[in-house]
């Protein structure tokens, strides 16, 4: 039997009505890009939520002819009989708010206007993000939903079992964090720094221009991917392995195979990311904290009435298993459903990506007890 998703098209809901954000500001109108998988049951209690990484899209599964023919970025993790299972579940996957993909962001034109948006979008939060993806769930006819994400999806997801306790009856947290710590913080805002010192950023109005802030923000992407993987992962791959040649140049090009890895790494990314998109989504990502920086994490989980799974791995360093532990703690002291898992991982942070079989397995396990 197959268990990928064949062909999808990415969907597109216009929103025709004021967005109030949470810093006060609002956006008049927007637009929302999602994929679905899989069939709502009559219920409408059988969709799962996935929520994407800081560089995610809509399109998590199947191949999409406007990515041309690309799987999705969870394609392993979602189809029939996968971890997110579309014999039995209905999976949705939506562009985050202030993304570059389809989702109304920063290079998105202002309405009735053919000017965008740049540096004038205003600030987001991932509370404003979750708002968004509320409004797609209600036009859907969702009333129950299981979210499940990694990374920064993951802190979407906690943020939907605090915010709409009512609808969400599972929560699947996966290398994340309810609040980043100041060295994750640092490594997004030496990112942003990069981007907004290119020569070519034009204050975020860059849109028209033959010159775009390439080089910031593939520095940005570089910083970023190195927190991405762990240091045995980089020694292993890498190693000090020379680029081509036997011996240095003695020049400041690029002399090492991991130099060549991450100068790569970030060229890719500028073909697909917007400078602009990378600050505003970094910045939503530091400012989130769970318990809003008044409340104790576990004080914040009493509202909840979702069971949870919080996995973590081995090796990742930017959202270690610490963390996780943390937000376990944090549900147990209030009494709530939780079960962990801690997987042995070579990958780093990007082990959420990459460890399919041992996360479909725990997925499952769980889904089946709980979902």
């Amino acid at each position: 039997m197959e268990k990928n998703i064949g062909i999808v098209q990415t969907e597109y809901l216009d929103v025709k009505e004021e967005l109030i954000l949470q810093s006060g500001k609002t956006l008049p109108e927007y637009t929302v890009a999602y994929e679905t998988y899989g069939e709502l049951s009559e219920a409408k209690d059988n969709a799962i939520l996935v929520s994407h990484a800081l560089t995610g899209d809509a399109h998590a599964a199947g191949k999409n002819a406007e990515a041309d023919s690309k799987f999705g970025w969870w394609n392993e993790m979602i189809g029939p009989d996968k971890a997110f299972d579309t014999n039995k579940y209905f999976v949705i996957s939506s562009n985050i708010l202030g993304g570059c993909s389809g989702t109304t962001g920063p290079s998105s034109f202002k309405p009735n206007s053919n000017e965008r948006y740049g540096l004038d979008f205003p600030v987001i939060t991932i509370e404003d993000t979750i708002e968004v993806q509320k409004k797609l769930l209600d036009y859907l006819g969702v009333k129950k939903v299981i979210v499940a994400g990694g990374s920064m999806g993951g802190m979407q997801a906690l943020e939907w079992s605090i915010k709409y306790p009512e609808c969400v009856c599972a929560c699947i947290v996966i290398a994340s964090t309810s609040k980043l710590s100041a060295q994750s913080i640092a490594f997004n805002a030496v990112g942003r720094n990069a981007i907004l010192s290119d020569p070519n950023f034009n204050n975020g109005n860059y849109y028209d221009s033959q010159k775009q802030p390439e080089r910031g923000l593939a520095i940005a992407r570089m910083v970023g991917h190195i927190t991405y993987l762990c240091e045995d992962a980089m020694q292993n791959k890498f190693a000090r392995r020379f680029q081509n040649k036997d011996k240095p140049d003695f020049d400041f090009n690029v002399d090492f195979q991991v130099e060549s890895y991450l100068e790569h790494q970030g060229q890719v990314f500028v073909d697909r990311f917007d400078a602009n998109s990378y600050l505003y989504i970094t910045k939503a990502v530091d400012l989130y904290d769970a318990a809003q920086g008044v409340y104790s994490l576990d004080e914040t989980f009493k509202k909840t009435k979702a069971k949870f799974l919080v996995m973590s791995f081995t090796t990742d360093w930017l959202f270690p298993t610490a963390q996780s532990k943390e937000i376990v703690n944090a549900l147990i002291k209030a009494q709530k459903d939780v079960s962990f898992c801690e997987i042995e991982s070579p990958c780093g942070h990007d082990a959420f990506l990459l460890e399919f079989e041992t996360q479909t397995k725990i997925i499952k396990s769980f889904l089946g007890e709980h979902g």
